[in-house]
């Protein structure tokens, strides 16, 4: 687990935030999606924290977990009767770990992680299932970070991921699950192993932020999405295509990438704008961020920030300037200040991105959709392929 620890009040999540080092997440001990949770980075954002979202009492504790910065997050579902385990499917999120996995878009089968970490996490999921004697479903949500597995949350539950999987895999969890709670085992059903499709999905949510004026588009640990989506093809970048135009957010396929990233991402940004260029997309970029791209000899053209002044970034997204918005951003004060940006990018439907790993996933779909067409097939014919390279 990341380091942690319980507060019953503010002096006590102080001392706990010091002893483990900020960034830590803060959370109530009795709320569900994810509600009131907040990532902090000093003190004085503990405090603000504790006096505006949390009463915290011996009743009502506070917990604080060290936060894992740059991590992999990973769902996992699984069926357990007691005595044998078999993974439903094992979903690696495309957003980094501290959004909220109703909030996250996610693949099946992973994408990015090594064999010896996904055998890691079976082996996890399943000790842990045995452990709890769960009867049933059961959802493992992991962080990974440098090659270390932790373990974020063991639900002895149905997960909202249970028809996500289903449908990837062509196998009903949820009535196999019952069936088990009923009495019967995995051997006498014939459920004897993990699914692994040759074919990739991709979840993506829907958010309804148009829907609430003045409501920012940032994700974080609490939970904003009302619905969720599905693409499937042959690899992640087609999918992942279906599932951005089943959201509603439809990737460009030319015209102008908007660039503004936080100083920790200055570094990181350059490989995934080099590659918009290469696939010719005009780059252009708050000036911190425009003179990072031209050092690393990209043409990009720089604009103003909001506070600083016209012509500034929500001038050209008004004129219908900008193709694809890529914003990150973490202080309370530049999230402040990026705000108008991304409020005018989802009024004026403009696709935007708030994290790099999106921006990549992003950029590998626009390609494809310039590739051609996307084929369409029916769920049967996808698990009626597999079945036959199984030899079922």
């Amino acid at each position: 687990q990341p380091d942690n620890g319980t507060a019953r009040s503010v002096e006590e999540a102080a001392s706990i935030a010091a002893s483990i080092g900020y960034p830590v997440l803060l959370r109530p001990s009795y709320v569900l999606g994810g509600r009131a949770m907040e990532i902090v980075h000093h003190e004085e954002g503990l405090r603000a924290y504790m006096d505006r979202a949390v009463r915290a009492s011996p009743d009502h504790p506070v917990l604080v977990d060290k936060f894992l910065d740059d991590a992999i997050e990973i769902d996992v579902d699984c069926i357990c009767d007691g005595v044998d385990v078999v993974i439903g499917g094992v979903m690696e999120h495309i957003e980094p770990a501290g959004i909220h996995s109703g909030d996250s878009a996610c693949a099946l089968p992973p994408q990015r992680l090594s064999a010896e970490i996904l055998a890691e996490v079976r082996r996890q999921t399943a000790a842990l299932a045995r452990e709890l004697g769960v009867i049933g479903l059961m959802n493992v949500q992991f962080a990974v970070q440098s090659d270390t597995v932790y373990v974020l949350e063991v639900n002895p539950r149905a997960s909202r991921t249970v028809p996500f999987v289903s449908k990837t895999i062509g196998r009903p969890l949820a009535k196999i699950a019952a069936r088990v709670m009923g009495g019967k085992s995995l051997q006498e059903l014939g459920i004897r192993e993990e699914i692994v499709p040759e074919h990739v999905s991709v979840k993506e949510s829907v958010f309804p932020f148009l829907k609430f004026p003045g409501v920012d588009t940032l994700l974080g640990p609490e939970m904003k999405s009302t619905g969720e989506v599905m693409g499937i093809d042959r690899n992640f970048s087609r999918a992942f295509l279906k599932a951005e135009d089943g959201a509603g957010s439809v990737l460009p396929v030319e015209g102008t990438v908007f660039v503004s990233v936080r100083k920790e991402d200055k570094d990181r940004v350059v490989p995934v704008a080099r590659r918009f260029a290469e696939a010719g997309f005009r780059l252009l970029a708050t000036h911190g961020t425009c003179e990072q791209l031209r050092t690393a000899n990209l043409e990009c053209e720089g604009i103003n920030k909001v506070h600083e002044g016209s012509p500034h970034i929500v001038d050209e997204l008004r004129a219908g300037g900008v193709a694809l918005v890529l914003n990150t951003t973490s202080t309370p004060q530049s999230i402040v200040d990026s705000f108008s940006l991304r409020r005018t990018a989802l009024e004026t439907r403009t696709p935007y991105v708030t994290t790099l790993e999106g921006a990549e996933a992003a950029v590998a779909a626009a390609v494809e959709r310039a590739a051609g067409p996307l084929e369409v097939r029916t769920l049967q014919e996808y698990h009626a392929s597999a079945a036959r390279a199984r030899g079922a």
